[in-house]
């Protein structure tokens, strides 16, 4: 099963997100919740921070202004109170659960975080606290104190994994008629589907989404690409390939620059469990 960067949409209002509690004890300021099956949430808002941390496969998190990739071995950032919905296919995560009382995030968006080594192990051992468990402990508590702190430096460690949305409704197509046709898709095709000029398709998609038709159509390619590789049985060529890059040393120039790694070795960690 693939896990692909999902097709532009608009996001619904507040109103329709549905609240999620998962305290089972009020007292608790932090616990961990534990997934490893294929789940599409509904629209919903925590009332708590939360940091999802993939094993293995790749996690997708979608809010208001943006569509977010979660790589294996990095870690997704929503804040408490931020709409959301998450698709998770062929994925084994972790997530911790922090009461805003012990993190102030600053900016009230989703980021995903590049994870370091100690962050990581932090992560991993705070899963035997789940945010279910009910009675204090004093142990937990400090632990998750440390942990805190740890993770408001990593806020500033962002990676560039996601997408803008468009509450235009034009702009919204345009995305989604380019995302649906990464292999042969041009600007000349997307203004015909649009029907608009090349000038005022590129006037209002830059004006919707801060990049211009071309830097959409690159980032797209690369988190598809990111998707595809999370597959044990395809290649690198084929993945080149199919998000429409001409050829194999175009493809990996621009997927290391965008991830840090060579197509090969972030397929090698994408299909590794991610454990100890």
């Amino acid at each position: 099963m693939t896990v692909h960067a999902q097709s532009a949409d608009s996001a619904p209002p507040p109103a329709k997100a549905q609240p999620s509690h998962l305290r089972s004890d009020s007292s608790l300021t932090a616990g961990t919740y534990p997934l490893d099956d294929d789940v599409r949430t509904d629209w919903h808002v925590h009332d708590l921070h939360q940091v999802e941390y993939a094993f293995q496969g790749v996690v997708q998190v979608e809010t208001d202004s943006a569509r977010y990739l979660l790589p294996p071995q990095q870690a997704v950032w929503i804040p408490a109170g931020l709409v959301h919905r998450t698709t998770l296919k062929n994925v084994r995560t972790v997530s911790v659960f922090f009461d805003p009382v012990l993190i102030n995030p600053g900016q009230q968006r989703a980021r995903v975080l590049i994870v370091t080594p100690v962050l990581r192990e932090m992560i991993v051992y705070a899963a035997r606290w789940p945010i279910t468990r009910t009675g204090a402990d004093t142990a937990a508590d400090t632990f998750f104190l440390a942990l805190a702190d740890v993770l408001t430096e990593s806020l500033a460690n962002e990676a560039p994994f996601h997408l803008p949305t468009s509450a235009d409704p034009v702009i919204a197509e345009a995305m989604r008629f380019t995302d649906r046709h990464l292999q042969s898709v041009t600007l000349d095709l997307v203004c015909a589907h649009s029907a608009m000029s090349e000038r005022t398709l590129r006037r209002r998609f830059f004006a919707a989404t801060s990049l211009t038709w071309r830097q959409y159509l690159l980032r797209s390619r690369l988190l598809r690409a990111m998707s595809l590789l999370s597959q044990p049985d395809v290649t690198v060529l084929s993945v080149a390939v199919e998000v429409g890059f001409e050829s194999p040393s175009a493809f990996a120039r621009s997927f290391t620059a965008y991830t840090g790694q060579t197509p090969s070795a972030y397929r090698r960690q994408a299909c590794s469990s991610g454990q100890p």
